[in-house]
């Protein structure tokens, strides 16, 4: 099953990669590339790397995606079409032609079932969240907070900077 899985992720990574790269609007170039991270997220999550597929969900399909968008958008000033006016009949058709096409393949491909190497049993340990949480608070615990101590006292600093009001000469407060 977890071929099938990865044959899945694998050809709508390739798939999106392709949208990403042929397609002419930034938007939605910037929205294959979402859905590329997302499928990137999906294989490490078969490699039972669970932080990984978290962190790349979170932070590169979630907040960088999102600045990526904010500013794209900001800068495009092109005419917008609506969905309903470039969506044609013929793209419906592509679209099952190439869901039958894919599951032909995944039905060929179901005889092949022990087509990736298994993973030994030090290796599922690694990759999980609680393996790196208890490396982190135990052997690194000086390092992490020191680096939360540094955060705070920046986040702290740029509030402060922001908050400073100059006073004029005329001013009585």
């Amino acid at each position: 099953m977890e071929t099938y899985f990865f044959i899945l992720l694998a050809v709508l990574a390739i798939g999106s990669a392709l949208g990403m790269i042929l397609t002419r609007s930034t938007v939605n170039s910037a929205l294959f590339l979402v859905i590329n991270l997302v499928t990137l997220s999906g294989v490490y999550l078969l490699l039972q790397a669970q932080f990984l597929a978290l962190i790349q969900i979170l932070v590169y399909a979630g907040a960088i995606m999102v600045l990526f968008l904010f500013v794209i958008m900001l800068l495009n000033v092109d005419l917008e079409e609506s969905l309903f006016e470039r969506f044609r009949i013929k793209y419906l058709l592509a679209f099952l032609l190439g869901a039958v096409i894919f599951a032909q393949i995944l039905y060929s491909l179901g005889g092949v079932a022990d087509m990736l190497p298994e993973i030994s049993s030090d290796m599922v340990q690694v990759g999980t969240v609680e393996a790196l949480g208890d490396v982190l608070y135990t052997d690194y615990l000086f390092a992490f907070e020191m680096t939360a101590i540094l955060l705070t006292a920046a986040v702290v600093g740029a509030l402060m900077i922001a908050q400073y009001k100059e006073k004029k000469p005329g001013d009585s407060e």
